[in-house]
């Protein structure tokens, strides 16, 4: 009886013989290692981590590919590609999207730009998830309104008066937790800030000037357009072209729904080098503020029971 061994592919590659075998395993291999690391990397990642309702009908750990898509602003069937090792094409401006929207640390972004055979235009980019000792940090500033932000002003991590300071930030969608979006697109949050013409003015120039380093990445591009198209108002401001940098410190005035007006002074603090994420804090003002941001957290206590 004879037995018939099937060929593998990749053996199929070296009895070419035309210099081109060898080439193709690699690449393959590569690829393949690509494909193992970004799902491990996305199945790591709890919803919770990144704002995402953990819902009743997710049966994958981690995140969806399409919520990792998103988060990256590439397309869905374009990300699953790389992550079955297909042979496409993938620039460093659209591996350092994925790298962010996984939370990379620095070596796991040299990793993935290493298995990518991929150059690193940011070399030493700050890692975006938001640590367990920052998040701890945020509880212990309660009542005070806190969150910590990223250049592009996407809200990634917020305590329970912050959530509550104007709208009920976990009730939006995670695209929607963004600075910029909400003081131009969210009818609550900018009837609510009662400095909103100079605050809208100062958010646009601000994210101007943020954005000149940033002006090939898909993230930024894709937020930009959305405000773009989104809001007329955001379009008029866009066109003066003013630029200023992040204010360190400077007052706000909201009227929250459930406690009235408060008084807050703006802090930043950043939590690396700059440009990268930063700690946002609101502190009152005055003493009345200081009495209904307790009231405040006093009744998102008695909510969550």
């Amino acid at each position: 009886m004879t037995t018939m061994v099937q060929e593998s592919p990749a053996a199929a590659l070296v009895a070419r013989g035309d210099g081109t075998g060898s080439r193709g395993i690699d690449d393959a291999a590569r690829r393949a290692e690509l494909a193992a690391f970004l799902r491990s990397r996305r199945e790591r990642i709890t919803p919770e981590q990144v704002g995402l309702p953990r819902g009743s009908r997710r049966r994958t750990p981690g995140l969806r590919r399409e919520e990792v898509a998103l988060r990256a602003a590439v397309g869905v069937t374009w990300y699953t590609w790389l992550e079955q090792g297909r042979d496409i094409q993938v620039s460093a401006q659209v591996l350092d999207a994925i790298a962010r929207a996984l939370l990379l640390d620095r070596a796991e972004r040299a990793h993935l730009f290493a298995l990518a055979n991929a150059s690193d235009p940011a070399p030493n980019a700050e890692p975006v998830g938001v640590p367990a000792g920052l998040r701890l940090m945020l509880e212990q500033l309660e009542p005070f309104p806190a969150c910590v932000q990223n250049a592009r002003y996407d809200i990634l991590a917020y305590n329970r008066t912050y959530k509550q300071l104007i709208c009920d930030l976990d009730a939006l969608p995670p695209e929607e937790r963004n600075c910029l979006w909400l003081h131009f697109t969210n009818e609550t949050w900018y009837a609510d800030a009662l400095d909103r013409e100079d605050a809208k003015r100062a958010m646009a120039a601000k994210f101007r000037a943020a954005m000149a380093d940033h002006l090939a990445e898909p993230a930024w591009k894709c937020l930009l357009k959305r405000l773009r198209d989104a809001s007329p108002e955001f379009r008029e401001v866009w066109e003066r072209h003013e630029v200023i940098p992040p204010a360190a410190n400077r007052q706000r005035v909201f009227r929250q729904a459930r406690v009235g007006l408060l008084n807050l002074d703006h802090t930043n603090l950043w939590t690396g080098p700059h440009p990268g994420t930063r700690l946002l804090v609101f502190t009152p003002a005055d003493e009345e503020t200081h009495a209904r941001l307790r009231r405040l957290l006093e009744l998102v206590r008695a909510e969550e029971g």
